[in-house]
């Protein structure tokens, strides 16, 4: 089968398509022929080595962690898909990748395909769905008449949180560009600071929760907008020592990921607030309640591009510049 592979980590990690062997199943797994392939940041991040000491994958690796496609064959244990069956899922942190004409996919990771999506339209939320419910409802435990600030509120994550936030009952601000002031406007956000008219750390105020997408002095920035008790969960770091305990890492880790947030957690702590890292997880009974979400039209994906199969590098080259709109999809069939 055809499949987009790295080889190495580093600057030239050797990005090409390659012809591997279809995968054969263990008892709990299903193949999944891949229809389309939703991509994240974390996509590019990973070919780095940056997150080298926590994700096992054996080289060369598979791209790619978000999939919608059908089911070919199941696993003896499987019990609730058969051949046939519409799935979305995210093989995130799972050991293997989705940009391939077949995937292997456990029966954990998938959730049905909602009816009213597409192949494109599925695909494109696993990561952005599972991350976001994951940081507003499980960590933050957002509450409604809550505010959340989400930066960079076009883009995919953005997009899908902000939605998320307000079925939940909170009030959203974020920042954004002048040129999409009216599409985060569309999805419900409640104040809206354009970044290059304005310091949204000079605007905003009194929020209970900040979803960290930006890196650096834009997270501390964040701090001045939080009330006292608020919480920052930041998905792009720095990691801190409870992500290193979680995961079982040894004690050399956990002290390396200490010093790593020892700043923001000292700031954060000042201000009475608190500061977590969130690494999000493949949950097919989460991506089930987001789907009933999506099969409702509560949620609605917002897709920039799709590119197809043979032309994924370009794509993965595309995201990596940060300007979508929403999600870039590869499509597959």
């Amino acid at each position: 089968m055809k499949a987009l592979t790295f080889k190495r980590y580093g600057k030239s990690p050797d990005i090409d398509f390659a012809d591997l062997p279809r995968p054969t199943l263990q008892p709990d797994e299903m193949l999944v022929e891949v229809h389309a392939v939703g991509l994240n940041p974390i996509d590019n991040m990973i070919t780095t080595g940056v997150f080298k000491p926590v994700l096992k994958l054996q080289l060369p690796a598979t791209m790619g962690s978000d999939l919608a496609g059908v089911v070919k064959e199941v696993g003896n244990r499987v019990t609730r898909f058969k051949p046939g069956d519409a799935v979305f899922a995210s093989l995130f942190d799972l050991g293997t990748g989705s940009l391939a004409e077949f995937a292997v996919v456990p029966e954990h990771a998938a959730a049905p395909k909602p009816a009213n999506l597409d192949f494109v339209q599925a695909a494109s939320v696993p990561m952005v769905g599972l991350t976001a419910w994951q940081a507003l409802k499980e960590r933050a435990q957002v509450k409604r008449g809550q505010k959340v600030f989400i930066p960079a509120g076009s883009g995919g994550i953005g997009t899908f949180a902000i939605q998320l936030a307000k079925h939940f009952g909170a009030k959203v601000g974020t920042t954004t560009s002048t040129g999409n002031v009216a599409l985060v406007s569309r999805l419900g956000a409640d104040e809206v600071v354009d970044y290059k008219k304005q310091a949204f750390e000079k605007v905003l105020r009194g929020y209970d929760m900040v979803l960290g997408t930006l890196k650096g002095d834009e997270l501390e920035k964040s701090l001045a907008i939080l009330k006292p008790g608020g919480k920052i969960v930041s998905l792009i770091g720095p990691l801190d020592a409870a992500f290193a305990r979680a995961r079982k890492l040894n004690f050399v880790l956990q002290f390396v990921f200490s010093l790593m947030s020892r700043k923001i957690m000292r700031m954060a702590k000042r201000r009475d607030a608190s500061y977590s890292f969130l690494f999000v997880r493949s949950d097919g009974a989460q991506l089930q309640q987001i789907g009933d979400l999506l099969k409702a039209e509560q949620l609605k994906p917002v897709i920039d591009k799709v590119f197809p199969f043979e032309q994924a590098k370009e794509a993965l080259e595309y995201l990596a510049q940060g300007r979508a709109k929403g999600k870039v999809v590869v499509q597959i069939r």
